[in-house]
């Protein structure tokens, strides 16, 4: 009992020194991951904590589950609009891309350790894949808005490329403890058999779990829980039957999302919660496994992999792979270098050590200093990369609180809460006489410590707080017109989108001839929408440009693959300095 008692008082030290070293990185910029990391690594049996934990098997075990509860949590957070334009590119990334990264790493990775062939492509294999955690966590902790498309790329490869990147590993550990030398059928029937298998249980667990969310009556409370569960049962029984269970859940969450049980929002907040506890925990624990004396012995073979692996892999890999669907070449170095490795490689290289291959140990080291290098190098400078790239769109104005009042966010009312700054066009005029777009209606006014109701609260002041009944669809609106831009000045919603807004169903005659703008031959036929979406020649996205004569215009809304809101702006001299 004393035993249990002081691993809980350990735990409970670890996880709290982590939260307030979170603060920290918001200071400096360092990622939040390397912060939990570096914890786990000044507690363990190299650091002043001194605690040894060696358990390469409970260590598998329970990153494992971590990673699964991260990943449905990137699912919940996966809208099924960004699937639209990008489950091509990043399906082709969490493929092929792996294989390539696998083989341009382990033939360096053979050469730098006097490996043979077959034990440099395991290094590659356990370092290929992106790691979900990492990129979830990285570019939300940022605070980076970027284009859609881009940010949906990455994501969705980041959460389904772990089955190539085990199935590689499992292929590789086979052959070298078989005694062969390459590949059979056996490992193409495998990866069918992992991809097959996640794909069907993701998709129908994701739809039981949502029937069963919207026809049980439950506490508030268990509706997170049951779906916590019910990913995990599809998670866990997808690994039994030989499936990839990392794909199944992760699925599980992109249709839990998309098809807004009762309850939306609170289950979306609690899995937050839960995937953040997650992050927290896999990599404390992480660096407790690591040696760091021992880190130090492979330090130069383990930065040449790192360099190798950031600098000429994934880039090659990036640029063969998203070929055929144009992305620009700015898109293509951002997407090369926010190729993060995180827990996936870590828990990837104990898969050796469970097999006894000589080998394991030095493979593990390896997987730890790639993993520190790419959360170290990259992690840190992804805003800046993204600063200069010019690839962030302004962030989405969302009101101080929400509540949704029924099952479907779509359909149903909401509940909204603004907190009026002094410059807020509504300062000065009667709460009960305000004019509000769609069929929002003002329910009070918090001012100091009264609320008050629209009809004894008087004109609205600075400070005031404006809670609003609306209904869901109008809910953008209302927080583009009552929300303070927070953004730099290169993203200002006005100067980014310009001052005018075209709707995408005008006449691109029409346009032309307002604006003294040339028309290309064949665009007067088309609206302004088709236009766009011709010269893009791609699924567009907010903060797509086409440049036609002295002014350009930029796609602001879009939906279901359709655009339906087009800025107008004139380019100036700021646009040279982002």
């Amino acid at each position: 009992m004393e035993l249990i008692n002081q691993l809980v008082l350990a735990g409970a030290v670890l996880l709290l020194v982590a939260v307030l070293a979170s603060a920290l990185s918001y200071r400096i910029g360092m990622p939040l991951l390397l912060v939990f990391l570096a914890v786990g690594m000044l507690a363990g049996e190299d650091g002043p904590g001194g605690i040894v934990f060696n358990h390469s098997g409970f260590a598998y075990m329970a990153g494992s589950v971590a990673l699964a509860v991260i990943l449905l949590d990137g699912g919940l957070n996966t809208r099924a609009e960004s699937f639209r334009g990008s489950l091509r590119p990043a399906a082709t990334l969490a493929t092929a891309g792996v294989v390539i990264t696998c083989v341009v790493t382990g033939f360096f990775a053979a050469w730098v350790l006097d490996f043979s062939y077959l034990q440099g492509m395991l290094v590659g294999a356990v370092v290929g894949s992106t790691d979900a955690a990492a990129v979830f966590a990285l570019l939300r902790a940022k605070g980076l808005t970027l284009k859609e498309r881009l940010a949906a790329t990455l994501e969705i490869e980041s959460g389904s490329n772990d089955p190539m990147a085990a199935l590689l590993t499992l292929a590789f550990i086979a052959l070298i403890t078989a005694g062969r030398s390459t590949p059979g059928w056996e490992t193409l029937a495998l990866l069918i058999q992992q991809l097959g298998l996640g794909l069907i249980a993701g998709l129908g667990g994701g739809a039981l779990l949502v029937w069963l969310t919207n026809r049980l009556r439950l506490e508030r409370g268990m509706y997170p829980m049951m779906i916590l569960a019910g990913g995990l049962l599809s998670y866990s029984l997808t690994t039994v039957l030989g499936g990839s269970g990392f794909l199944a859940i992760y699925l599980c969450g992109v249709v839990v999302s998309n098809r807004n049980p009762r309850e939306a929002s609170n289950i979306l907040q609690v899995h937050d919660g839960l995937a953040w506890l997650a992050q927290i925990g896999m990599f404390l624990m992480l660096g407790l496994l690591a040696s760091p004396h021992e880190l130090v012995d492979n330090a130069a073979a383990g930065l040449a992999i790192a360099l190798v692996l950031m600098l000429v892999a994934r880039p090659v890999a990036v640029g063969l792979c998203l070929l055929p669907f144009r992305f620009s070449g700015r898109e293509q170095i951002f997407i090369a270098w926010v190729g993060l490795r995180g827990a996936v490689p870590i828990v990837l290289a104990l898969f050796p050590l469970l097999a006894g291959i000589p080998e394991a140990s030095l493979i593990l080291d390896v997987a730890f200093f790639v993993v520190l290098i790419s959360l170290t190098v990259q992690g840190w400078t992804i805003p800046l990369f993204a600063r200069l790239l010019q690839l962030e769109v302004p962030p989405a104005p969302e009101p101080n609180e929400r509540h949704d009042l029924e099952a479907s966010a779509e359909s149903g009312h909401a509940f909204l809460g603004f907190k009026l700054p002094p410059n807020s066009t509504l300062i000065g005029q009667p709460a009960n006489a305000l004019w509000l777009p769609g069929a929002a209606r003002p329910v009070a006014i918090a001012r100091g410590n009264e609320t008050l109701t629209p009809e004894i609260a008087g004109r609205l002041l600075p400070g005031d707080t404006l809670y609003l009944l609306a209904p869901s669809a109008d809910c953008d609106t209302l927080s583009e017109l009552l929300v303070a831009p927070v953004a730099p000045p290169h993203l200002e919603r006005r100067h980014f989108y310009g001052v005018f807004v075209l709707h995408g169903d005008a006449s691109m005659a029409a346009v032309a001839g307002q604006y003294d703008l040339p028309l290309p031959a064949g665009a007067a036929e088309l609206t302004l929408a088709q236009f766009l979406t011709r010269t893009l020649r791609r699924h567009p996205g907010p903060g797509d440009r086409v440049r036609l004569g002295k002014l350009e215009f930029v796609v602001r809304t879009v939906v279901k693959g359709r655009i339906t809101r087009v800025g107008l702006r004139i380019p100036t001299q700021l646009d040279r300095k982002r």
